[in-house]
């Protein structure tokens, strides 16, 4: 199942510094703490889906890095069979995941 942005990480990207309590994935259950400015329902949405976007994006970063060789593995490759065979190996990879 894909990561969905909160609208805690949402807050929480707009003011690091805020203090609140939501009660459920809905605006009107925040509790914003003294002292934390309160963010309007619009900034909040728009935030997320700007994180979500940027999330989505980067997928392919997050399925290559799971099927990369562990980096001592790679090292070992290096040494053993030079840095071609290690960009081919690499490759294989990085052509299985391409960028966006």
């Amino acid at each position: 199942m894909a990561h969905k942005i909160d609208m805690a990480e949402a807050i929480l990207a707009i003011n690091p510094k805020a203090e609140v309590s939501i009660f459920e994935e809905n605006y009107d259950t925040i509790q914003w703490f003294p002292g934390t400015s309160v963010i309007s329902k619009a900034d909040i949405e728009a935030k997320q889906a700007e994180l979500q976007t940027a999330y989505d994006n980067k997928k392919y970063q997050r399925d290559r890095a799971a099927e990369y060789p562990p980096v001592v593995d790679q090292l070992d490759d290096i040494y053993h069979n030079g840095i071609d065979a290690w960009k081919a190996t690499i490759k294989t990879t990085k052509d299985k995941y391409p960028k966006g």
